[in-house]
Parts: C-alpha cells; sequence; structure tokens
C-alpha cells in the first residue's frame, strides 16, 4: 500500500483511524500503544512498523462508540449547555424536573407512527376493506 511511489496514499494514511480499528485486540494493543507514543514519526514509518508488527489473522469488532445518555439533548437544548455539562446536569436533575423540562419543550402533535394517541387504533377508514 505505502510501498509505491504514489504520494497520494501517504496523505490518505490516518494513523489515528488506523490505530483506533486495530487497538481493541489482545495481539495488537501493545503495538498500538507504542505507535501512539512515537506518533511524531513520518505516515510512513508508522505503517512500516505495524504492517511488520502484527501477524495476519481475521480480525473483527463494531467500532466503539460512546453510550447513549438518555435526555442528553432535552437537557442540552433545554439550558443550552454543552455535553459534559449537560452530563453533570442530568446527575443533579430528579425525574420530576426531566418531566417539567420535557412538557416545556414538548412542541405537540403525534408522533410519527405512534397510533396509541389515535381514536381509531391506528386504522383509515378508508383502507379497511
Amino acid at each position: 500500500m505505502l510501498d509505491t511511489e504514489d504520494e497520494q496514499w501517504e496523505k490518505k494514511y490516518y494513523p489515528f483511524i488506523v490505530n483506533r480499528c486495530i487497538a481493541p485486540f489482545p495481539d495488537t494493543v501493545m503495538l498500538v500503544n507504542e505507535i501512539n507514543q512515537l506518533h511524531h514519526l513520518d505516515k510512513k514509518l508508522q505503517f512500516d512498523f505495524l504492517i511488520n508488527n502484527i501477524r495476519s489473522r481475521k480480525r473483527w469488532s463494531k467500532w466503539l462508540k460512546p453510550d447513549k445518555i438518555d435526555n442528553l439533548e432535552l437537557v442540552k437544548t433545554y439550558f443550552g449547555f454543552g455535553n459534559e455539562k449537560a452530563k453533570e446536569a442530568l446527575e443533579v436533575l430528579s425525574n420530576e424536573d426531566i418531566k417539567e423540562i420535557k412538557s416545556k419543550l414538548a412542541k405537540g402533535g403525534v408522533e410519527k407512527n405512534d397510533y396509541k394517541y389515535r381514536g381509531d387504533g391506528g386504522m383509515h377508514p378508508e383502507r379497511t376493506g
């Protein structure tokens, strides 16, 4: 891959993404840690280090994502906070406070595909046979 003379390959190689993809595996975590400490090296040197030290095998894992926190967006919108401040606020707020915030931010209407509020139970008279 980076052995070619094409300079575009080196520009397309992102060490952060590569390190993040191979870090969750027990046989690669120490190598990724080592290369993270040597972040100042050229991309080609980082690539060569990893390609020559990691044994080939099938590796599969889901991309690690942060956990979704309930009501975080609600608190961010209501108070105008960022992520960290909203997380701190959620620790202090009670369930009643969150219900009050929800009611104040409610825009009305019915959610799409939310049939429990419809009188006909979600059935359309013109579609019934």
